[in-house]
């Protein structure tokens, strides 16, 4: 596998463990190191990473039995790890979806504190303090932000699985240069 889909695939592979890390700092009291990160940037990066996963993909023209095989072909640790981020980003998505979120990040505007509460009778903008603001901003990424981090790790296995296509197909057009 070449350099560049191993960059590519420790990218996404990376930005996947950030995130989750990210989310399951979330759950502590203390709150999470990065509570300013929103999803918009997050869902940015995963459509910068994503759309060249897919050129990748799309370059070495290999089928879904084609991206399975190869991904068999990587290392153990390597498809332990992303099986693991994978299930872990799916778990925590779960977790987050089945809690009960009535309020939603409004902003802040002129050091006030603003949630949307989406509960049927109290439909409506709602001033709070900070630190109710803050547990709505962590509740709000650990809801949110796992989704990201499975997307990451399967952007990593397409890359990884690609690379090794590519390192397969020029192996057979070498072997078949030297054949004739």
């Amino acid at each position: 596998m070449g350099w560049s889909f191993k960059a590519h695939g420790g990218i996404a592979l990376a930005l996947s463990a950030w995130v989750l890390l990210s989310v399951v700092l979330a759950w502590l009291p203390e709150g999470s190191p990065s509570a300013g990160m929103t999803w918009l940037v997050t869902l940015g990066v995963l459509f910068l990473v994503g759309v060249a996963a897919w050129v990748r993909v799309l370059l070495c023209k290999a089928d879904k039995k084609m991206l399975w095989l190869a991904f068999r072909c990587l290392p153990g640790r390597l498809r332990a790890v992303l099986g693991v981020l994978a299930v872990t980003g799916v778990l925590l998505t779960l977790i987050g979806a089945s809690q009960e979120n009535d309020l939603q990040t409004d902003g802040v505007e002129d050091g006030r504190y603003y949630v949307y509460d989406t509960t049927p009778l109290h439909r409506g903008r709602a001033e709070v303090s900070r630190s109710a603001y803050e547990e709505v901003l962590r509740r709000e990424q650990r809801s949110m932000l796992p989704v990201f981090g499975a997307a990451f790790a399967v952007i990593a296995c397409l890359v990884f699985s690609a690379g090794e296509v590519r390192q397969a197909d020029s192996r057979s057009k070498s072997a078949h240069a030297k054949a004739t």
